[in-house]
């Protein structure tokens, strides 16, 4: 089992997370680090963010949860987000540990349902989501919605 990080337990990894995650998602630096400075603050059960470091190579994996990942049904919230396994390190089961922490993370927070958007149309029905409806990005572009219970 790896050791998957609460950031609002490792607050001093703020920097680190938020440069890393705008890297691997293409949005500004600054988005990531006032979701995660509110996590850290620790007032809501949302946003959460979670890490997975290797002593070597720095984070390795991650995810988040936040309000609405970008899209235009807001009663269909927390989304988990950003989802991330560096290459390398990817078909050993590093997101699905991930997704079964944050399941039972946010249980504990109180949050009873999770959902999500994805392009992906296999990959997270393996972790027990189950595809909901359609929805619309920012830009109009249809993209699925799943959700997983709490636990």
């Amino acid at each position: 089992m790896m050791n998957i990080q609460k950031l609002r337990e490792y607050p001093a990894l703020l920097e680190e997370a938020a440069g890393w995650f705008a890297r691997k998602w293409g949005i500004p630096e600054p988005e990531y680090r006032t979701s995660m400075e509110q996590c850290i603050a620790g007032q809501q059960a949302v946003p959460q963010w979670y890490i997975v470091a290797d002593e070597r190579q720095g984070i390795i994996a991650g995810a988040g949860v936040i309000e609405n990942d970008f899209h235009d049904r807001p009663d269909l919230r927390p989304n988990l987000c950003a989802l991330y396994v560096e290459e390398p390190f990817r078909g050993g089961g590093i997101a699905g540990e991930i997704l079964s922490f944050v399941r039972v993370d946010m249980a504990g927070l109180g949050v009873k349902q999770l959902y999500l958007v994805t392009d992906h149309t296999d990959f997270y029905e393996r972790y027990g989501w189950n595809f909901l409806t359609m929805v619309c990005d920012a830009s109009g572009v249809e993209e699925r919605m799943y959700t997983i219970d709490c636990v």
